[in-house]
């Protein structure tokens, strides 16, 4: 009987001060995580919905928000989908090498020079992206428009100043690298020795066993930093601003001069200059934004959560 209790007093046992500390403040800066987005919404909607029924002057070539906002946001997701098309292969193959190929001592050196690239500010990025690499690319282009023109993408007429959609995406691709790159490294790592091993024992070679016990397992992992990856290059502003040569509309070509801008590079680009009724209107987009993003991380963690389901079973 007494053996009971003590076992019974045991499992209740208060936790420590620095558990209970620490569990605080998790909940507090959980809690104001969710404040300051509902902040934001809050802010954006009450400024931004009035910029909804503006009229038509308010909205350039357009003649109704949904016009004006509609070229935007396809140049929004166009100059991701580029970037994550360029990023992500690269990225995953990155992060593979530094956990399961290359040794130690060569193996750091790249993880810390890839996370190196997240502290460039965007701004120098824009600047190399201008003098640099679209001067670079402009016979690729014209290559392109030359020998792959009867493709929509390489339609042409190429650009004479580089500065593209197709530059802005690949821009963006180096930006969202280390994100990318770091949390697909450190899922890759956590993969179970013993999966691994059993695999090898089994005759597997070492491509065989990392996509038969490591890509199950970090599945997961690999979509989420796939989508901070996007929603890095969903909201980046200065860098498409200054690489990209908007000349709006809707257009799937890649290397011409009639480039969709984005919604921030756009925001960026007029809010200085806007009278009250136009900042409204920026706002407004600002809005849609926020709201595509945060439709493309629910999606994100709605596949998450499937997989460690489906990984459970």
């Amino acid at each position: 009987m007494a053996t009971t209790v003590v076992a019974e007093d045991a499992g209740r046992a208060k936790p420590r001060l620095g558990d209970r500390v620490f569990s605080r403040l998790a909940l507090v800066a959980g809690i104001a995580i969710l404040a300051a987005l509902a902040a934001v919404f809050i802010f954006l909607a009450i400024e931004g919905v009035p910029g909804l029924a503006k009229p038509a002057e308010f909205y350039g070539s357009a003649s109704t928000f949904w016009g004006y906002v509609a070229p935007l946001l396809f140049g929004t997701v166009l100059a991701a989908v580029i970037a994550l098309i360029v990023a992500v292969p690269l990225a995953w193959g990155i992060a593979l090498v530094v956990s399961h190929y290359a040794p130690k001592r060569i193996a750091t050196p790249i993880a810390y020079l890839i996370d190196l690239l997240a502290a460039v500010p965007s701004v120098v990025f824009g600047l190399w992206g201008i003098s640099v690499l679209a001067l670079q690319l402009r016979p690729a282009y014209a290559w392109l428009d030359d020998h792959m023109g009867w493709l929509p993408f390489f339609a042409g007429p190429a650009s004479g100043t580089g500065r593209t959609i197709l530059t802005a995406g690949l821009v963006l691709a180096i930006m969202i690298l280390p994100i990318i790159t770091a949390i697909s490294r450190e899922v890759f790592a956590q993969t179970p020795r013993l999966h691994e091993e059993a695999a090898l024992a089994l005759g597997a070679t070492r491509w065989e066993m990392i996509r038969m016990a490591v890509f199950p397992y970090a599945r997961s992992g690999m979509v989420s930093a796939v989508m901070l990856g996007l929603g890095r290059a969903l909201g980046e502003t200065m860098a498409v601003a200054m690489v990209l040569s908007a000349g709006g509309g809707i257009s799937f070509n890649l290397i011409s001069s009639s480039n969709p801008a984005s919604i921030a590079s756009n925001i960026a680009s007029n809010y200085k200059e806007g009278t009250p009724g136009k900042i409204q209107v920026l706002i407004a987009t600002g809005l849609v934004l926020f709201l595509v993003t945060f439709l493309v991380n629910f999606a994100a963690r709605w596949v998450v959560q499937r997989s460690e389901r489906r990984l459970a079973r």
